[in-house]
């Protein structure tokens, strides 16, 4: 790996070497990019340390045997300078993988990658940021670690400031910030300090609407600069509002790069395919160690103020894996989740040993009119049974309020509001 003022070259396994872009070059460019992980098989780990020890002991040659996840298989692509690009795809599809190895949080198993520039990059809540130190203190650090000198980052440092709006807290160690908090100081940093390429992973769905709204305005901003921008997210609707051009994603393979609309449609028909491949239980992540048996919701449409009723079956099991709990997601039309529900928050466990025929009643919020998806979950300390699309219902096209009013009165949010003015 090298690097440059001017730019970043990567091939795996090559010594360093000075490179410089090339007149005309993209912002990004890879080649071939793969990268794989080995999976232990748990049937295959030993419980305790003697286990280890006496297996060790008695069959000294034994192996660790594994299986071998492609994160990401054989992508290639190329991002001109001043683009804003969305990546999208379902989970696990590699979208984060992605932006790990182009900001050289994790390194690639195989392919080339050539960077225009210094990349900033906002991918987890916190990501850069020392918890002892200062608001103040972390902006220089962050700073630093982009490559920044103590004069840019000085010259920007009001504008940081006035974006994140934690002024009042510049002097209190960053540990004792609110989530919301952290993101607005490190959206902050990202966007305003100098890098050429800036990347996002959906970390911005932490943030309010009003703060949602103003990075989107930042980043557009930085595309008209010149700057490139990457933005991953399952809100279709940001990803249409912010950018230009889109890449989607699927089981770690680049399917479509190009326009925003086609790669979107192409990641909204992904669900009803998944959702007709996990009709086969054997087929669905998970450990197995205990199944949904079916899904259904009590209705196949509603009105935005029914309860949306979840009828789910759980077979009994001899399974000694202790009681489990049940988890379920309510995603819209784009992949949004609107509400989880996990039973252990209104103290609801489930013992293996018994059938189970479940009832999961949403009474709030106030779906808008459209198709809805609900995703399973059975889980333990790690997760039993991943059913996503498990069963889908439509909510009708009226309004849920006394008196009518025209359509800029209720199109706004992903839900209606249960409200009253009083005066």
């Amino acid at each position: 790996m090298s690097t440059s003022r001017a730019g970043t070259s990567r091939r795996v396994g090559s010594p360093p070497e000075p490179t410089a872009p090339a007149t005309g070059a993209p912002a990004v460019s890879v080649r071939n990019l793969s990268k794989t992980y080995r999976i232990a098989r748990a049937g295959d780990r030993p419980a305790t340390a003697a286990e280890a020890v006496l297996r060790r002991a008695r069959h000294p040659l034994q192996r660790q045997s594994y299986d071998v996840m492609h994160a990401l298989e054989d992508v290639t692509f190329d991002i001109p300078w001043g683009s804003a690009v969305g990546i999208v795809g379902r989970n696990g599809a590699g979208k984060s993988t992605l932006l790990k190895i182009l900001t050289r949080i994790t390194a690639p198993s195989g392919g080339r990658i050539e960077l225009g520039g210094r990349v900033g990059s906002l991918l987890e809540i916190g990501t850069g940021f020392h918890p002892e130190l200062t608001g103040r203190e972390n902006i220089y650090l962050n700073g630093t670690l982009l490559g920044m000198r103590r004069k840019e980052i000085q010259r920007r440092f009001d504008e940081i400031v006035e974006f994140s709006g934690v002024e009042k807290f510049l002097e209190t160690q960053v540990k004792r910030y609110s989530s919301g908090m952290y993101i607005r100081l490190a959206f902050a940093v990202a966007a305003h300090l100098e890098t050429e390429i800036l990347a996002i992973d959906e970390v911005l769905a932490v943030g309010d609407v009003e703060f949602q709204n103003k990075c989107i305005a930042k980043m557009r901003d930085v595309a008209r600069d010149g700057r490139t921008v990457l933005y991953v997210s399952h809100q279709i609707q940001t990803v249409k509002a912010l950018c230009s051009s889109a890449m989607y994603l699927e089981a770690g393979r680049l399917v479509e790069m190009g326009s925003v609309d086609r790669a979107i449609e192409l990641y909204t028909s992904s669900f009803a395919q998944a959702a007709q491949q996990q009709l086969d239980a054997g087929r669905r992540p998970g450990t197995g160690e205990l199944r949904f048996a079916s899904a259904q919701p009590s209705k196949e449409v509603y009105r935005p103020d029914d309860d949306k009723v979840i009828e789910f079956a759980i077979p009994g099991s001899a399974s000694s894996i202790g009681q489990y709990f049940v988890s379920a997601h309510v995603n819209n039309e784009d992949g949004v989740v609107i509400a989880q529900c996990d039973s252990r928050l209104v103290g609801r466990w489930f013992d293996p040993g018994e059938e189970v025929r479940g009832r999961l009643t949403l009474r709030a919020p106030w779906l808008k009119p459209g198709r809805y998806t609900v995703d399973l979950y059975l889980c333990k300390t790690g997760i039993l049974d991943a059913w996503e699309g498990s069963c889908t219902f439509t909510v009708l096209p009226v309004l849920p309020y006394p008196d009518a009013a025209s359509a800029d009165g209720s199109e706004k949010g992903v839900v209606f509001g249960d409200f009253v003015y009083d005066s």
